[in-house]
């Protein structure tokens, strides 16, 4: 079965913006880990771009540092990159064709952030029969606070996770996925 890994938002605003991910520490690492291994395994790899069309946004404005890939995943080997403006992947982009295209039938999830832009794609590439893998550990997210109530990084993340592994992905850590493409 024909596999891409999905790199989400994986963007400057996350690490020195105004949204900096905060859990789990080592979700960048794992990332790059992730993709590493994807590279040697031949699998298709997709980064993911968020671009704010609400030019009053102080987020993710195109052209600016922070809109821009982090460079350690820009230098890395990948096949396209897709510019969204929602937090699906799917929603108004080509996504869906490429995959269609390049015959996957399976999506690893990982980049930021674990419930709003990882959890909505995961959601959507299975509402469109593709299976899917969320690397827990290669996702991350951050405390939010409004005026629905608190919810801290920790615990929003493990609750996306929760909710994924009730019906929507497979959920597993970077290093099981990694031993997963040995059986490829």
């Amino acid at each position: 079965m024909k596999k891409a890994l999905l790199v989400i938002d994986v963007q400057n605003e996350y690490f020195d913006g105004k949204l900096p991910v905060k859990y789990p520490e080592n979700s960048f690492k794992n990332i790059i880990k992730a993709i590493g291994s994807a590279n040697q395994k031949n699998i298709l790899v997709i980064l993911v771009q968020h671009t704010n069309l609400d030019v009053y946004s102080p987020n993710f404005q195109k052209g600016s540092r922070e809109w821009e890939i982090h460079e350690e995943v820009l230098a890395k080997d990948h096949d396209i990159i897709i510019e969204k403006n929602l937090p699906g992947s799917f929603t108004g982009t080509q996504l869906e064709s490429f995959l269609i295209e390049n015959d996957v039938k399976k999506v690893a999830i990982c980049g930021y952030m674990t419930h709003m832009c990882c959890d909505t794609t995961a959601r959507q590439a299975m509402h469109r029969g593709f299976d899917v893998e969320f690397l827990n550990d290669a996702t991350g997210t951050l405390d939010v606070s409004n005026y629905s109530g608190d919810i801290s990084a920790e615990e929003l993340h493990k609750a996306t996770l929760i909710t994924q592994a009730m019906r929507f992905s497979k959920v597993m850590d970077t290093e099981d996925w990694i031993r997963s493409l040995e059986l490829i």
